[in-house]
């Protein structure tokens, strides 16, 4: 009986593929144009509300359920297959970045926002344009062929990845408070970025531990001024921060277990003073902090903050000392990633799939991940005729997508889905 079931299984799945490999094809240049017209409107985190509408009406002409204004700007699609099946999730984010495009494109963004206080150009600098885009086409293509798909998908778009403004909260831990897995809960999710790092065609995937958990640190250094001819007369808080940098080497040097998994603690700011002779009353200080273990993760925040308060105390200052805990590590499921390698295979072709080693950078798709199984890749987009080792890298003014990779993206989705 198994054997009759597994050969209908497979007549019936060669129809659908081809089926649904023609709509994919068919739409590439709507999914271009899509992409191009996110890439000249880009918005800021939690201001996505122009994309948001834009998705929210491409959508509902796709007869799905659709969801709004989650998490500020979120929204999430569903649509319900005609045969029996599991419910997955595909998720893209939406936010672009505080950046001046240098990129000459017909479609290049002139758009300016208001960024901290400051007018600032505004860019898809990381490539989510391609993202949304890519996934409102695989909703396309599962929507056109609804009587073949066994299961229910959610589209998640999602916004805020690159971080919430000011003290606001946002991105995917909000739609998750929010309840966005409390009514309808997925088995996997799965989702991908576009890097300028790989060339087009080449897949970066790794199981476990993928991308960096992130945190960020404040710390003032609290002294009393004096006049720089006699230090004796105050507390010098630009000796004491200097003493704490170095012994903040120590955490990651003598501290952590680097065979285990790899750390990083960075400053990335120091500011104190005005004058050559003026020791002054305070120095404040910022940094980062990345890890790929979740203890080593709380290991670094202790000793981080022993260090900071009695060496601060050694030096008779006093210290302000705050961790913004960011993005926990982004882990690709073992068993889900064992299960879909095949289809990453099948898609790219084996000698396309390669392991890019951890990166420490950060995602917020992590959460999503935590929640449910996850597998997350990267999707090269350095056309194929050039270096992708000195591209401009996602972020930079000058970040380039090769637009022939998108339809890579949405072949990919499209199969994940299928094969599980």
């Amino acid at each position: 009986m198994r054997k009759v079931v597994m050969v209908m299984m497979a007549w019936m799945m060669m129809p659908v593929e081809a089926d649904i490999q023609a709509d994919i094809n068919a739409i590439e240049s709507q999914m271009l144009e899509w992409r191009r017209h996110i890439h000249q409107n880009p918005e800021l985190s939690n201001r996505e509300f122009k994309t948001a509408a834009y998705v929210e009406q491409h959508l509902k002409a796709l007869g799905m359920e659709v969801q709004t204004d989650i998490a500020f700007t979120g929204v999430v699609g569903v649509l319900k297959g005609d045969l029996p099946g599991p419910v997955l999730a595909l998720r893209a984010d939406m936010d672009a970045l505080p950046v001046n495009e240098q990129v000459d494109l017909s479609f290049a963004s002139k758009v300016t926002a208001e960024y901290r206080g400051e007018t600032v150009g505004v860019m898809h600098a990381c490539g989510h344009d391609t993202h949304v885009a890519i996934l409102m086409a695989a909703a396309e293509v599962f929507a056109k062929n609804k009587d073949q798909l066994a299961g229910t998908l959610m589209f998640i778009f999602q916004p805020a990845e690159e971080g919430a403004p000011g003290d606001e909260e946002g991105g995917a831990e909000l739609m998750l408070a929010e309840g966005l897995f409390n009514d309808l809960k997925p088995e996997a999710v799965f989702g991908l970025h576009v890097t300028s790092s790989m060339n087009t065609g080449m897949i970066g995937y790794r199981t476990g531990p993928m991308m960096a958990a992130v945190d960020d640190f404040e710390l003032k250094v609290i002294g009393r001024q004096t006049h720089g001819s006699r230090p004796w007369g105050g507390i010098d808080p630009i000796v004491t921060s200097a003493q704490i940098i170095n012994a903040v080497q120590t955490i990651v040097a003598r501290r952590t277990d680097v065979t285990r998994a790899p750390a990083v603690v960075s400053f990335g700011a120091i500011k104190g003073g005005i004058r050559n002779n003026i020791i002054p009353d305070d120095v404040t200080m910022v940094g980062t902090i990345r890890n790929f273990d979740m203890d080593i993760r709380d290991n670094i925040h202790h000793q981080l903050g022993n260090i900071v308060e009695h060496v601060a105390h050694a030096h008779e200052a006093d210290v302000e000392f705050k961790i913004n805990e960011g993005y926990p590590v982004t882990v690709n499921d073992p068993a889900l990633g064992e299960r879909m390698m095949p289809t990453l295979h099948k898609v790219f072709g084996e000698d396309q799939v390669i392991d890019p080693g951890l990166i420490t950078g950060a995602e917020d798709f992590s959460y999503l991940a935590n929640e449910v199984p996850g597998l997350y890749f990267f999707m090269g987009v350095t056309p194929v005729d050039q270096d992708a080792s000195t591209a401009p890298t996602n972020h930079s003014p000058l970040f380039y997508v090769d637009e022939t990779a998108l339809l890579n993206g949405v072949k990919a989705f499209v199969q994940l889905v299928q094969d599980y």
